[in-house]
């Protein structure tokens, strides 16, 4: 049973079928390393996966499968470092598995960033042992992580013999889909010991040379020995136990790479860490204020119940998953966190849907995660230039060194078969990072980053999209062939022998806006940067006339009054919904269920998740309406009204990204509706809703998706211009809430939403005034200064 406060998050109950979810939501973590939330005794086994990664730690492993080799580049399970398990002398290992469990409870202290688990485990007549844990993952300290275990006996006497383990004998096998793929990344894994109380464990990656070190102290008021088997390092200590009086243990525990800054040895960096760690209580209070620290920043002043509670918890899984740590590494946004090996880490276009609540709580965060996508920038270049074009192709999926990490083949479930994976051409990637780049720039006002590495990635973005662009003279325009859109469902026409699509709707629209945005970067920029950047770029005149060409005329195709979602769409057949809603009780993969079936979901006017109405949750319908305008089209509500409701009928809803987008979408075009699919976004991870996903790791992108659909969204909140734009529809079910920002220097910008009312309130500082744009008026509010609008009914 799960059940939540307003700061904490419980299970009561042990049930083995529920434990991979729980382990992916009770994963703690500090934006360097995280580790699942996983019960210690238990080993990885088909019911538990007590898994550690690394932010950026990958490596690259060649497989055989369905008669091909196919290469795959994964984020590390590097080695465990939770392990301890305890019995009775002369005893089995106790484990819920094995073992009666009288009672048990993992309670997640989201304010605290602390897990806790309390379990009674029966021993036979009348006794049991009870087993309370507090871990946490060092949030001031990134390399520092610490279990403490506290044993009473009820109703004996006698010993207990606890084992802590640094095991290096681990391998990536979370995703059972991936199992036919060689997981064994670590290789050279030796142990030792630096102190009677203290073991290591080094090793490295295969193929990627990445060096682990690894320390761990343990404490108890009992002798500690120690034993070196294979790759494990092993302490051991036996406790006596006397009845209601609790004995602990303390675990803690060092962590370095060789891809870490400032060591020179990540060995030897571990041990001296973990040697001068202080204890627990001391540790814990320093790991608190860290937490106090960033809920100042972050957090959503929100009444209680259910959707307040599950925001904080998508809140804690963005912060542990990209911390103001995060600003020092080289890292993207990893797709499911650093919560499990779903989607091999990769980092794909989900910054979409991060950046933009980060911009405004984390900026410096948010910079870190854009120069992640500019050290790349060269390896996207040469990937253009393979493809016959100019510019930067960024991939689909990334990983460590920006090249294309999409998967060759991908395993339908339903039917066993391995088939070809085309979604690596989502060329739309780049716009999203396009995108990301104008809307950090926008909210922090950083104008070095915009006139330099920002504008460097528009620029060879831009020229990919003109390039890329293909005049038609029967239809008097530019047309862009050969993608795939979003939606991912289609990835070809009917029968076609080659892959790709002709004219998605948002791949051309937002191609579009790339180039307008980037013509106008050009021409705002400092005259000596603009002549240093064409200079290095070999960018001309006639170069920036074709930009100004193509960003009017690219085409988006309609049929029958709405947006169509590529060339052909509307020819497509129409899918019996009732039909396969009434044979399986989810259908939200139906491309696999398609597939097994001998079809193809290709043939139908059938989409996993929105596209064509991704443009409505990019861009405010003014702004919308405005690029159309530019391409010569007139979008009128009526059109998009109708464009809205057709795709609503033929959406599977195969992504979480795709209730967020839609509740989002119809805030504005069918607030009636909004609510349902606000809470598709809000329960995806915690009810598991796509089928068992959530066990392999959190849906990041969902998660800070809904952060900022009540942060931007139902405020309709925009930095733009210089200004803030506030257009608010709040909710019925969610119409109450505050929130701070930093917006362009200014910390901590307070914005108020009550029924009837909308409040912001700049701090006091020596900042410039902040430019409010209302729907009908503009408002210049001085610092330390308030000003409420009254929203109509």
């Amino acid at each position: 049973m799960t059940a939540a406060t307003d700061w904490t998050w419980e299970y009561d109950g042990y049930e083995a079928a529920d434990e991979r979810l729980r382990e992916s939501l009770c994963t703690l973590g500090n934006g360097y390393f995280a580790t699942r939330g996983a019960l210690p005794e238990c080993a990885a086994d088909d019911v538990h996966y007590p898994g550690t990664y690394v932010a950026g730690c990958y490596n690259r492993l060649t497989s055989d499968v369905a008669g091909r080799s196919v290469e795959n580049e994964d984020m590390v399970n590097i080695p465990n470092w939770l392990s301890l398990r305890f019995r009775p002398v002369g005893g089995e290992w106790l484990m819920p598995d094995a073992v009666t469990v009288l009672d048990h409870r993992q309670v997640l202290h989201l304010a605290s960033g602390l897990l806790e688990r309390l379990t009674r485990y029966a021993l036979g007549e009348g006794r049991a042992l009870f087993v309370r844990q507090q871990r946490f993952v060092h949030m001031a300290d990134p390399h520092l992580a610490v279990l403490r275990t506290e044993f009473t006996a009820e109703g004996f006497a006698g010993a207990l013999d606890v084992e802590a383990t640094l095991d290096g004998e681990v391998t990536n096998v979370g995703v059972a889909r991936y199992r036919e793929l060689d997981g064994r990344h670590l290789t050279h894994v030796h142990t030792g010991t630096a102190a009677p109380d203290t073991v290591w464990l080094r090793c490295r990656t295969r193929t990627s040379d990445i060096r682990i070190g690894m320390a761990a102290r343990l404490t108890a008021d009992a002798p500690v020995a120690d034993r070196h088997e294979g790759p494990c390092a092993t302490q051991r200590v036996r406790l006596g136990l006397a009845p209601g009086r609790t004995v602990t243990v303390d675990k803690t525990i060092a962590l370095h790479t060789s891809r870490d800054p400032a060591i020179s040895d990540p060995l030897a960096a571990a041990i001296d860490r973990v040697g001068r760690a202080p204890g627990f209580d001391d540790l814990l209070e320093a790991h608190l204020t860290a937490w106090d620290r960033l809920w100042r920043r972050a957090a959503l002043d929100i009444a209680d119940g259910e959707a307040g509670s599950i925001l904080r918890l998508h809140l804690f899984h963005v912060l542990q998953t990209l911390s103001p740590h995060t600003a020092d590494l080289d890292v993207g946004v990893p797709a499911r966190g650093l919560h499990g090996e779903a989607y091999r880490g990769h980092v794909f276009w989900d910054e979409l849907f991060v950046l933009p609540y980060l911009n405004l709580h984390f900026p410096e965060v948010s910079r870190a995660l854009l120069r992640y996508r500019h050290r790349r920038l060269d390896e996207a270049c040469t990937a253009a230039l393979k493809a016959g074009r100019r510019g930067a192709l960024y991939p689909w999926q990334s990983g460590s060194d920006g090249r294309e990490e999409t998967q060759q083949l991908h395993l339908n479930p339903h039917s066993g078969r391995w088939l070809p994976d085309h979604s690596h051409l989502q060329y739309h990637v780049g716009s999203a990072i396009a995108y990301n780049v104008w809307q950090y720039c926008e909210a922090s006002g950083d104008a070095e980053f915009l006139h330099t590495k920002g504008a460097e990635m528009l620029l060879q973005i831009a020229r990919f999209w003109a390039d890329s662009a293909v005049y038609d003279e029967s239809l008097g325009r530019h047309r862009i062939r050969g993608v795939v859109g979003p939606d991912e469902y289609h990835d070809a026409y009917p029968d076609a022998k080659l892959p790709g699509l002709d004219d998605n709707a948002y791949t051309n629209v937002t191609a579009a806006w790339v180039l307008t945005r980037t013509l106008e970067v050009l021409q705002a920029l400092p005259e000596p940067r603009r002549r240093e950047l064409l200079e290095r770029t070999g960018l001309d005149g006639g170069e920036l006339e074709q930009w100004e060409d193509v960003s009017r005329i690219l085409h988006v195709p309609f049929h029958r009054g709405v947006i169509s979602q590529f060339e052909g769409y509307g020819d497509l057949a129409e899918l019996d919904w009732d039909r396969y809603r009434k044979r399986y009780d989810d259908i939200r993969r139906l491309d696999r269920i398609l597939e097994a079936e001998g079809d193809t979901v290709n043939r139908y006017q059938a989409s996993k998740q929105a596209d064509v109405l991704m443009l409505g949750y990019l861009f405010s319908p003014a702004e919308l309406q405005s690029l159309f305008s530019r391409l010569g089209y007139r979008l009128d509500e009526g059109t998009w009204s109708r464009t809205v409701d057709y795709y609503l009928d033929r959406t599977s809803h195969g992504s979480t990204l795709s209730g967020l987008v839609h509740g989002w979408v119809l805030a504005r075009a069918r607030r009636a509706e909004a609510w349902m699919f606000c809470q598709e976004a809000l329960r995806g991870d915690i009810a598991d809703l796509q089928g068992g996903t959530t066990g392999e790791g959190i849906h990041l992108g969902a998660m800070a998706g809904t952060l900022d659909l009540v942060q931007r969204g139902l405020t309709g909140l925009e930095t733009r211009g210089g200004a803030l734009w506030l257009d608010p529809v709040p909710l019925p079910e969610l119409s109450s809430y505050g929130f701070a920002v930093q917006y362009q220097g200014h910390w901590g910008v307070r914005l108020r939403l009550e029924r009837g009312r909308l409040e912001i309130a700049v701090p006091s500082s020596d900042r410039d005034p902040i430019d409010v744009r209302l729907p009908n008026r503009t408002v210049c509010l001085q610092p330390g200064e308030t000003y409420q609008l009254m929203l109509p009914d």
